[in-house]
């Protein structure tokens, strides 16, 4: 892991250096927007609305719309004088029972790692807070806004959960909430039986995600069976308008050449199956073979787009 941002725990007198680290990521299949007929990336560009003209980043400004419609522009000499802390301080406010804090409040997870200086006071905050149940509510800016949190202890780490403020949490107003419904007592106590067979001690690595799975065998067995489209290289452009655009340009263009790369790979034995066995893997056997054949004779052969059959 890396760390994305550095500072210290104010505890009291006591001064804690740590470096914080994202404790969790979301494990999901990641698509482009593609052109349905040739498989070209869809790029998208900065327009004003008023004269339909390109606009570069650095011309750019945050503008915030009244109920009216018009829009106030905020220049980053607004922002400067904001009461925003820059001292790369984590403030201990005050200690809780972890039981008054509404999990609804939790936000983001962050492990925190000391600073070779700062593990004796970060192993005894560590200790003190496991010996007394407490946790330390906390306050942090990051990324240009300022949280609330909470420092917890999991597996010997200290845990930092930012939390949203109360007025970002939505109050429920659900009409079921007023009416009168009568539970009789023979099917509460039915649903408490139910709830006593399903009980059991919560084990995460018992579930997964089948979708993503299933998803990801759809995607090999495509790569095994040659369903795939090469998209043609686009026109040379003019001159890039700044360094950015040459830069965004240089990085498609590499990650065209792996993913080619990609498709030479030698398919994997189940996404072969899910593709349609072996009779499948010959025709693509042969495909290539007489794709081969073309380029040796100078002809360019398109690529054909294969569908998968379902069992």
């Amino acid at each position: 892991m890396r760390s994305i941002w550095k500072g210290a725990i104010s505890f009291g007198l006591v001064t804690i250096p740590v470096k914080l680290y994202s404790a969790t990521e979301q494990k999901d299949v990641t698509f482009h927007q593609v052109h349905r007929e040739d498989a070209g990336r869809i790029k998208y560009r900065r327009v004003c609305a008023i004269d339909g003209q390109e606009v570069t980043y650095s011309d750019i400004a945050k503008g915030y719309e009244l109920p009216g419609g018009e829009i106030v522009v905020l220049t980053d000499e607004d922002f400067a004088d904001l009461p925003l802390s820059t001292s790369r301080r984590i403030d201990v406010l005050q200690f809780t029972p972890a039981e008054q804090i509404d999990p609804i409040l939790f936000n983001k997870s962050y492990y925190l790692e000391p600073e070779n200086t700062g593990v004796k006071p970060y192993v005894l905050l560590r200790d003190a807070l496991e010996r007394t149940g407490q946790v330390a509510i906390v306050k942090i800016a990051l990324r240009q806004r300022e949280s609330l949190a909470t420092l917890r202890i999991r597996d010997g780490v200290f845990v930092l959960e930012t939390m949203l403020w109360p007025d970002e949490v939505r109050q429920p107003g659900f009409e079921f909430q007023d009416e009168d419904v009568e539970v009789r007592p023979q099917e509460l106590r039915m649903a408490e039986s139910l709830i006593e067979t399903m009980a059991g001690d919560f084990d995460p690595s018992e579930y997964r995600d089948e979708y993503r799975e299933a998803l990801q065998e759809v995607i090999e067995a495509k790569v095994a069976g040659k369903e795939l489209v090469r998209p043609e290289a686009p026109e040379e452009a003019g001159p890039a308008v700044d360094l950015m655009a040459a830069l965004r340009a240089s990085v498609d263009a590499a990650k065209r050449e792996r993913e080619g790369a990609r498709e030479k790979a030698p398919a994997r034995g189940k996404a072969a199956k899910a593709a349609g066995g072996e009779g499948r893997a010959d025709q693509a056997g042969k495909a290539g073979k007489a794709e081969e054949k073309a380029e040796k004779d100078g002809k360019k052969q398109p690529a054909k787009r294969r569908t998968r059959k379902t069992a």
